[in-house]
């Protein structure tokens, strides 16, 4: 952590622009010190991600080929750029902005996508990056909004691993919070991201400076900004669960530390499936083998958990109807249950500075 960045970071005294960048959407706070939560500008965005997608149909249509260059940012223009090759059209990618289709090279290649450093001559420049300043000062100048002071974002990270899965370079990530960093609520909330955690990184890069996280992570702090919640994890155990477009998460959590996590696939599970999982993840009976062959990403439970109780259920997500008539509270921090990453963003930073947040 640079304690030169935290010494000058005090998010009460400071505007902070605070982005939880989803597959579908990008929920956006621009948080005003000494106003109300409720009158602070909020704004729900298409994400980057869709953005681009819109702008190779564009340029499809337009029987464009295509450069990619940029950063590594969220791959959900995936399904587009596959079309856009199937017609026949071309695509050519800097090696940079490469890993955001996949971090084997090979794999892009096998794509039929071009890996070079110049843009062929007559394809269309596509710009990648999870966070262009020059969007933002533009979008936050027409609403009247100066360039904020502090800047947190929040997006997906599957870590690296050019080699291997998907699915198990992200629940990676989870275990080694569990094993190495204990569960600690702010060992979830980064100035310099862990080494394998290559898209926060790029994210970090095109903010220049600020605080980054996992969306999953932002959503847990999100739950925790909401003073009864937090009040009732110090005293037993809870389940927070963040029911989102493409992936859903939960974590057990009690005094300050979180003591097990499990993620699957949103598309692959109905109320049913999801709350019987649950359960057995509650229990500490769920085990890793069984979600992965499930197609999700994992489960693990810390053993100081055995024989613990996390009762109480609390959800979050654009997908929380799946749990609608199970035994689940729905949570809406700030009044804007949508907003629960940007809160937790904003937990996040009070936490390391030893300061108190509630949305």
């Amino acid at each position: 952590m640079d304690d030169n960045f935290l010494q000058g970071f005090y998010f009460m005294d400071q505007t902070a622009l605070c982005l939880d960048i989803g597959s579908g959407t990008q929920d956006v706070l621009y948080y005003i010190p000494q106003r109300e939560l409720e009158n602070c500008p909020k704004f729900i965005l298409p994400s980057p991600a869709v953005m681009v997608a819109r702008r190779l149909e564009e340029l499809g249509r337009r029987n464009k080929s295509v450069y990619l260059y940029g950063y590594n940012m969220g791959g959900g223009f995936a399904r587009v750029l596959r079309k856009h090759l199937q017609a026949g059209l071309k695509a050519a990618v800097h090696p940079e902005a490469a890993y955001a289709m996949s971090d084997s090279p090979d794999n892009v290649r096998a794509m039929g996508v071009e890996i070079t450093k110049n843009c062929p001559p007559g394809f269309a420049p596509v710009y990648l990056a999870d966070f262009d300043p020059g969007f933002w000062q533009g979008f936050l100048a027409q609403a009247g909004l100066e360039y904020p002071e502090v800047i947190l974002a929040s997006a997906q990270d599957h870590g690296f691993h050019p080699g291997g899965s998907n699915r198990l370079g992200r629940f990676e990530i989870w275990r080694k919070f569990l094993s190495r960093e204990h569960g600690d609520l702010k060992k979830l909330i980064f100035d310099v991201p862990p080494e394998e955690m290559t898209r926060l990184i790029s994210l970090k890069q095109c903010m220049g400076g600020g605080l980054v996280c996992d969306t999953g992570a932002a959503a847990l702090l999100g739950a925790l900004s909401v003073p009864e919640v937090e009040e009732l994890s110090q005293q037993q155990g809870i389940c927070v669960v963040n029911a989102g477009n493409s992936h859903t998460i939960a974590f057990l959590v009690y005094r300050g530390r979180v003591m097990g996590i499990y993620e699957h696939h949103t598309g692959m599970l109905d109320g049913e499936k999801l709350w019987a999982q649950l359960e057995s993840f509650r229990a500490g009976m769920l085990t890793n083998e069984e979600v992965f062959e499930d197609r999700g990403h994992g489960c693990r439970v810390l053993d100081e958990a055995a024989g613990m109780e996390f009762g109480p259920v609390f959800l979050l997500g654009p997908r929380r109807r799946l749990l609608e008539g199970f035994q689940a509270h729905f949570l809406c921090p700030g009044g804007d249950m949508m907003l629960a990453g940007c809160f937790g963003m904003l937990k996040g930073a009070a936490l390391l500075k030893g300061q108190k947040f509630n949305a």
